[in-house]
């Protein structure tokens, strides 16, 4: 790629205006993936840890010798998808994504993720709002309602207090996350990516709904300022 910056795709959403950019920074071999909303960037493939971090801590909680049925509630760049499917135990992955667009992107490959995950027999792209499915009886898989994960993944807002959408606030309150708690398997996971430092009151609300709960800070490089960056990684494990 000769120019330095790309815009591969720009639509209008009910959430505002998503762009998937493609730059070249000097100095990078790499060119980097950028998806931008409005005028916040939601995510881009220079930073990763914290979504891979989200799943391997998500997965570490589970059973070594168990098959696992996992839940991811964004798509984004898929990082957190495929790190669930590097996983051997991973039998069944489930990605929940409100944006059609995103889900575009990926089934058309213009995404360095995209064939990976749309490739993988074990992955299914769901057109769905997650928060809105989180909170009904029917849970997450439409093909199939009821059904209950081993690990529910969920990295979609900035952090349960910097939401994209003022109707996702109602997920990280007590009667939300116990709507949440009921679609995960006895010992299940939910894990929670924010990029704000770890919120006391937040692990508080948590642990008065699940079993036990943890908040990891996941340090990383970030060359763009020459220093190091973090994201925090919410661990709950139903009864």
């Amino acid at each position: 790629m000769s120019a330095r910056f790309d815009e591969i795709d720009w639509r209008p959403t009910p959430l505002g205006d998503i762009s998937l950019r493609r730059r070249r920074y000097p100095g990078f071999a790499e060119d980097v993936y950028e998806v931008k909303l409005g005028d916040e960037f939601l995510m881009s493939s220079l930073f990763t840890a914290g979504e891979i971090a989200l799943t391997e801590l998500g997965l570490a909680r589970l059973p070594g010798g168990a098959e696992l049925d996992v839940a991811v509630g964004g798509l984004g760049l898929g990082y957190t998808a495929r790190a669930a499917l590097e996983d051997p135990r991973v039998r069944s992955l489930i990605v929940v994504d409100a944006l059609a667009e995103v889900i575009d992107w990926h089934e058309r490959h213009l995404v360095p993720l995209g064939a990976t995950l749309t490739g993988d027999p074990r992955c299914r792209l769901v057109h769905a709002d997650f928060f809105e499915a989180a909170g009904s009886p029917a849970g997450l898989d439409p093909r199939s309602p009821g059904r209950r994960f081993h690990a529910i993944l969920l990295d979609i807002d900035h952090s349960p207090r910097h939401v994209l959408n003022p109707r996702h606030a109602a997920l990280y309150g007590p009667e939300g996350l116990r709507a949440l708690a009921e679609h995960l398997h006895p010992e299940g996971v939910f894990a929670l990516w924010s990029n704000d430092p770890p919120d006391e009151p937040f692990t508080g609300t948590l642990a008065g709904v699940f079993a036990a709960v943890e908040a990891h800070v996941v340090e990383f490089d970030n060359p763009l300022q020459s220093g190091t960056a973090t994201n925090t990684v919410y661990l709950a494990r139903r009864d």
